[in-house]
């Protein structure tokens, strides 16, 4: 499919209809996107109801939006009104229909985008993996036999195999930027609270936010406009540079450290403070959180629940809250630290995730020397980031025929317009950029 761009201006140029491109798009996803089991419904009233509305906008002669036609999926956590907001749960598959829409998808909509389909993810979005006791295990479109990441693995997919051109996932320890870099799409996680959360299914509200998937930094652009209600500001100064080094590179691929070193090869290495204590406080905190925002479906239903999920839900829920408060107090003083070392820096370059997709079959990862789960640990990388709320957007190596690896860019908070000015330097010196899968070519919409 093409960019949103170049089919939002096709639509208000009017070489093309929203409504013909709603139609091919839905065509598309029916036809293609089986093998990937992304996709947990496709919309298609509303669709074209929505493709319809921007016609008669255009007809009239009124400004159908940044978006006019540009068809999107959201992740099976964001309200949508007249649905059931399941949170890839079957605890919640009948549940009251959503009353409206989640404030993110209000603003698309009104910028003219047509909401096609909602997308799998990994229950109640607790894994790396999108392995979903409901709906199955997303597949990777650059290999069908590997993992497309998660918790936002349905998300990724799609727009990875060219079926969408963006997507809305949710990002709260990695789950945009893991299956970004895996499956070859740009990926952000904004500074903690920076996009509309309203109406999205919580996890652990410490460090939820929403995040779309791009297959450019062009559209990435755009649509974090749209999101966010503001033009981003993207700085046309020289950004200073640095290289994470320490536990970031101590499990990543050579080729990310490479390209890493080719970017900014004399850009210093930074070592941030207790990464190691970050994470583990990281991950009592989400447990903490997510075990208590569940405790009376575990109690009232426990066996209800995905057998990998309630594990680990049950486990946070018997966490003491003298735990919880000690990761609290640890993440003020780590973030407080971290903000001096991002006094010097504008993007900060590290690994998205320690290596590329694993096999569905064997989803094991190597993390210091020793087999690990791929659902728990793909998201080393990340969680220290997220835990200091900073802003990072998963940017692809541009690998043809080879997996997708990705990197990080890391700024300081509210410095995304720096992280997308930077990554636009890379895409057209051609240092990274998405690469279509072999599946992209059959038939793409558009």
């Amino acid at each position: 499919m093409n960019p949103a761009s170049d089919i939002a201006r096709a639509v208000r140029e009017g070489q093309t209809t929203a409504t013909d491109v709603a139609t091919r798009c839905l065509a598309a996803l029916e036809e293609r996107a089986s093998p990937l089991v992304a996709v947990t419904r496709i919309l298609t009233d509303r669709a074209l109801a929505e493709a319809k509305a921007v016609d008669a906008k255009l007809a009239r002669g009124e400004d159908p939006g940044p978006l006019a036609g540009v068809p999107y999926g959201v992740k099976d956590l964001f309200d949508v009104a007249g649905l059931p907001t399941t949170a890839g749960s079957s605890l919640y598959a009948d549940a009251p229909p959503a009353a409206g829409d989640a404030e993110a998808v209000r603003r698309l909509r009104e910028a003219g985008a047509v909401l096609v389909a909602t997308l799998n993810m990994d229950e109640f979005a607790y894994g790396f993996a999108t392995i979903n006791a409901l709906h199955g295990t997303t597949r990777n479109p650059h290999d069908l036999e590997r993992l497309a990441g998660g918790s936002s693995g349905g998300s990724a997919a799609v727009v990875a195999t060219g079926l969408l051109p963006f997507s809305l996932g949710s990002d709260t320890n990695g789950s945009v930027r893991v299956p970004a870099s895996l499956t070859g799409t740009y990926g952000i996680k904004p500074t903690h609270g920076a996009l509309p959360l309203e109406g999205v299914f919580p996890f652990a509200e410490s460090f939820d936010d929403v995040g779309p998937f791009t297959q450019g930094i062009d559209d990435m652009a755009l649509v974090w406009s749209v999101l966010a209600g503001a033009p981003l500001s993207e700085p046309d100064t020289d950004l200073r540079v640095g290289r994470l080094g320490g536990r970031f590179r101590e499990n990543a691929d050579p080729a990310q450290l490479a390209a890493i070193d080719a970017i900014a090869s004399d850009a210093p290495l930074v070592e941030l403070p207790d990464i190691a204590r970050a994470r583990s406080a990281a991950f009592l905190i989400t447990a903490g959180e997510g075990g208590r925002l569940h405790r009376e479906a575990l109690a009232r239903d426990a066996m209800a629940f995905d057998p990998a999920t309630r594990d680990r839900l049950l486990a946070g829920a018997l966490l003491p809250d003298a735990l919880i408060d000690e990761a609290q107090a640890f993440k003020a003083t780590f973030r407080a630290r971290l903000d001096e070392v991002l006094a010097d820096f504008d993007v900060l370059l590290a690994p998205a995730t320690p290596c590329a997709a694993p096999r569905i079959d064997d989803p094991m990862i190597t993390i210091d020397g020793k087999p690990s789960p791929a659902r728990a640990d793909l998201g080393i990388h990340t969680q220290p980031i997220t835990f200091a709320g900073l802003p990072s957007l998963a940017v692809p190596l541009y690998r043809p025929g080879l997996l997708p690896l990705g990197l990080q860019l890391i700024g300081p908070p509210g410095g995304e317009g720096a992280l997308v000015a930077f990554a636009r330097r890379l895409e057209a010196d051609g240092l990274i950029g998405a690469t279509l899968p072999q599946m992209a070519s059959q038939g793409a919409a558009a």
